[in-house]
């Protein structure tokens, strides 16, 4: 965890400044520099007249070229830095876009509060914006549950486990990971298209966030003001989600709320039955949001703290 008071930096400015929308206009994101590469070697490689095999050996090329150029670049970044506490301080710096603590905060919030007035057709605009289930066939429970699902999951995909993987190896941890996530959100899912391509994607996908995820549900059980409730709920119901990863601090947040969630749902006009997590619970309403944003607000303070606490060891 030598790195651990650089997370500590980049957490900071991020819960403080985000990503100014100016500093977007002009250089983009990281993230969307990954995406362009991805989405380059997706229309290049990724040939629908190619057999399945073929595709799927294209396709763990196609993910090992970005996660080694990812982690190559940081490497080469960070053994370009002064040593000591300006290295930690550096690192932190060019950490910062890569944790989106404030950006989910705000699109979670964003849907909270016009669902708090009643306002659901803007509510269903604000949630569109971070799930990809089709908002015209959500109530205020389904908007509810699809936005403290999308909080849950990306707690651990957006801020935990960049940080988990910053804090053990610097920028290439940081960078090698981000390189795995947004692999896996742009080609990782089962459509036709990335079924056998985004197979490698996927998988390690799976492996980079196992530990992330855990630790996750285990942070939301802590902070949890029904912490009983929470973990029996997410060592029961953990398995249950069809992510081998997400149900891990999805059914640790339900049982925190007191909520059911996941649940089936539609996407593109078909519907998906996945399993309830804390079935039999009352489904969520707008205040479960603000509740749900509290816990997540204890649990990054929590993190930042015991990476402080790590840095000074």
């Amino acid at each position: 965890m030598g790195f651990a008071g650089a997370m500590v930096v980049a957490m900071a400015m991020d819960a403080l400044l985000g990503w100014p929308s100016w500093l977007f206009a002009r250089i983009g994101h990281p993230v969307t520099w990954l995406g362009r590469l991805i989405a380059a070697i997706d229309a290049g490689l990724n040939r629908e007249s190619d057999p399945p095999a073929l595709r799927r050996a294209a396709g763990v090329g196609g993910a090992l070229s970005v996660i080694v150029l990812a982690v190559a670049l940081g490497w080469l970044i960070q053994s370009v830095l002064p040593s000591g506490w300006i290295q930690i301080l550096l690192v932190g710096v060019l950490a910062w876009p890569l944790v989106a603590l404030r950006s989910l905060h705000d699109h979670v919030a964003a849907v909270a509060k016009p669902l708090l007035t009643g306002d659901i057709a803007a509510a269903r605009e604000a949630v569109s914006r971070i799930v990809g289930r089709d908002p015209a066939a959500l109530d205020e429970a389904g908007i509810a549950r699809a936005a403290i699902e999308s909080l849950a999951e990306n707690a651990s995909d957006g801020i935990v486990a960049p940080v988990f993987w910053g804090a053990l190896f610097g920028l290439p941890g940081i960078l090698g990971y981000k390189a795995i996530n947004t692999l896996d959100s742009m080609i990782g899912h089962r459509s036709e298209r990335h079924k056998a391509f985004g197979w490698a994607a996927a998988r390690i996908d799976d492996v980079a966030n196992f530990i992330p995820a855990r630790l996750t549900g285990f942070l939301f059980v802590l902070l949890a003001s029904r912490r009983s409730e929470a973990l029996s709920c997410m060592t029961r119901d953990a398995r249950r989600h069809r992510s081998p990863n997400a149900g891990w601090p999805e059914a640790a947040m339900a049982g925190a709320l007191g909520v059911r969630i996941s649940g089936p749902r539609f996407y593109h006009g078909c519907v998906t039955n996945e399993p309830w997590l804390n079935e039999g619970a009352r489904d969520p309403l707008a205040g479960d949001i603000g509740e749900g944003l509290a816990v997540y607000r204890r649990t990054m303070l929590l993190l930042a703290v015991l990476l402080a606490v790590l840095a000074l060891a």
